[in-house]
């Protein structure tokens, strides 16, 4: 069967005198865009608010194209193309509902990162990574007679499925956590996930996680920090130093999510932003007097546990690693309020899997004050990413 024929089109569109007329405008305005955003961006770097090589320059990475790359990232935080990224995130949430690519629209308030619904490459032999290293950890740790828990936190598309409207959890998923969970038990590990946790909080409450953060609730951090101390407790843990931790006030105030951050569009006027949460936040006090046994009454504020944290006195000797979900709902707290002790926080925001482990492991707390247990919390959703760039060092 032969393809019909297709005649070209007849010669070029003539020109226009309205293309006569605009074509100078046209022109000048392109040219004093681009004499605009290079003098932003030498005056930026200039007065060192952006650095053009940040990682700077030698000649190994300059022949593998790794200062070419670093330096065309830092460009996109020149004023003039993060400002035009800014104004192009604000307008596709207002005119079309468009997140971007990091966040998806579920049932209506709610958004969820788009990283858990993520299908990655060899997931499994990434998975087995990702246990090669916490074996790594471990093995790091009893040399120095520390003791590991590892916690895992499940995704809030696990969780909160039933707020998922249309988007779409893969089911190779639905085994992921638990199944990593038994293959570190099986090693010899002791680890924790928190989906049974979760998910029964979940059915007896409106929800674990919060709408437009990909965080879990004061509620939901509770309950995962009371499932946590029993785990300890189970190890015959005792943590120390004795500190007796109680609930100041709580107040529910609106909480900025991340997801509305992430998503470019928190520079827009509130009545414009996706709907922010309602959240529970607690305040703690120390009840000096419950510690040394004279009743309670005497209190002082719980930031003061910090102030002594890595002096000669009072080191706990438990320490949490992990990522923001330790730094946020008072999670690490409610450990301390269950454990009756001051409780180490060392966690990172974005440290995913590694990033605050391999900073512990090289600090000097680590090296000079080894404490008895290190609970190394995961999120789910790192479980089989990618391990090239963010295993243990």
């Amino acid at each position: 069967m032969t393809k019909p024929y297709i005649p070209p089109e007849a010669g070029l569109k003539p020109i226009t005198e309205r293309d006569r007329k605009t074509s100078p405008l046209a022109g000048a305005c392109f040219a004093l865009f681009i004499v605009f955003g290079l003098f932003s961006t030498l005056y930026a770097t200039s007065f060192g608010k952006l650095n053009l090589f940040p990682n700077g320059v030698s000649w190994s990475p300059f022949l593998k194209g790794d200062v070419s790359q670093a330096f065309a990232l830092a460009l996109a935080d020149a004023p003039v193309p993060s400002n035009a990224a800014k104004i192009e995130r604000g307008v596709s949430w207002v005119i079309a509902g468009d997140l971007g690519p990091r966040v998806r629209r579920g049932a209506p308030g709610w958004l969820f990162l788009s990283d858990e619904l993520t299908v990655h490459e060899l997931p499994q032999l990434n998975s087995a990574q990702r246990k090669a290293d916490v074996l790594k950890v471990q093995k790091t740790l009893a040399a120095k007679g520390i003791e590991l828990l590892v916690v895992v936190v499940p995704d809030k598309t696990r969780i909160e499925a039933s707020q998922l409207g249309s988007l779409h959890r893969p089911s190779a998923y639905n085994q992921r956590a638990s199944q990593w969970v038994s293959e570190l038990k099986l090693a010899g590990v002791q680890a924790l996930d928190l989906t049974d946790t979760l998910t029964v909080f979940k059915q007896k409450n409106s929800a674990a996680f919060l709408k437009s953060d990909s965080h879990w609730t004061e509620q939901g951090a509770e309950a995962a920090a009371v499932a946590v101390s029993a785990e300890v407790r189970r190890m015959k843990i005792v943590a120390t130093p004795a500190q007796t931790l109680v609930i100041d006030k709580r107040i529910e105030s609106q909480r900025p999510g991340d997801l509305i951050r992430l998503a470019g569009v928190d520079w827009l006027d509130g009545t414009l932003q996706p709907q922010q949460d309602v959240a529970q936040e607690t305040s703690f006090k120390v009840d000096v007097r419950a510690a040394s046994g004279l009743g309670s009454g005497a209190t002082q504020t719980a930031s003061a546990q910090n102030d002594d944290l890595f002096g000669d006195a009072d080191l706990p000797n438990v320490v949490v690693i992990g990522t923001s979900f330790s730094r946020t709902s008072n999670f690490v707290s409610f450990i301390e309020k269950e454990l009756k002790a001051k409780v180490a926080n060392l966690a990172r925001s974005g440290g995913d899997f590694s990033g605050a482990m391999n900073a512990y492991l090289a600090s000097v707390a680590f090296k000079k004050t080894p404490p008895k247990l290190v609970i190394w919390e995961i999120p789910e959703r790192v479980l089989q990413q990618k391990a090239s760039k963010d295993s243990i060092q």
